[in-house]
């Protein structure tokens, strides 16, 4: 079965553990917990075949550099989230998006990536306007989608998004002409160990 893994990066307290739990396990988390760094694993099915997402929700804090380039070379793609209920996350969404093609090593659009603007039962609360999102979203070469972890709007659409996108992603490098660029991807990855504990 293809396996998929998801990275969820953002700011602490944006929801990125809620939608996650939400999503693989249906359960809303009420109380906001620092994470330390916790894998989830789910199976579903994108044109009628199942395959597994491992998701990865990322603490927003890390002691050593060296531990996010773990994480985002260990990535086959990533939901950049804030909280529309807090423009300084919004604010990041650049800076985390710059890491993850650095580290990766890749050029705009060659990774999937979906920012995620979280928190859209908050209305009320609205810090940040549907249309920043989509513009930032735009500028960078990403999809752009609003979700809510309480109701859950959109949250299985976008792991299904990003799961679907690093599918066709996977798919055209393993195309004859496409797959030495694949292998040298793949060994720029592995150059060094990547252990986390």
């Amino acid at each position: 079965m293809e396996e998929h893994k998801i990275v969820m990066v953002g700011n602490g307290g944006v929801g990125k553990s809620a939608m996650t739990v939400r999503f693989v396990q249906d359960v809303f988390v009420t109380e906001y917990d620092p994470t330390i760094e916790d894998y989830y694993h789910k199976v579903i099915t994108i044109d009628e075949k199942e395959c597994g997402v491992e998701v990865l929700d990322t603490p927003s804090h890390l002691e050593f550099s060296s531990m996010w380039d773990c994480i985002y070379r260990s990535g086959d793609g990533f939901l950049i989230v804030y909280s529309i209920t807090d423009r300084s996350s919004f604010e990041q969404v650049t800076n985390y998006y710059d890491k993850i093609i650095l580290r990766k090593d890749v050029n705009d659009g060659e990774v999937p990536i979906i920012i995620v603007g979280n928190k859209c039962d908050l209305e009320i609360e609205r810090e940040v306007s549907y249309q920043e999102g989509h513009d930032l979203a735009q500028r960078i070469l990403c999809k752009f989608i609003e979700t809510s972890a309480l109701t859950k709007q959109n949250l299985e659409e976008v792991f299904y998004a990003i799961a679907r996108e690093t599918k066709n992603l996977k798919r055209y490098y393993f195309k004859s002409e496409n797959l030495q660029r694949y292998k040298k991807k793949k060994s720029n990855f592995q150059e060094e160990p990547c252990i986390i504990f």
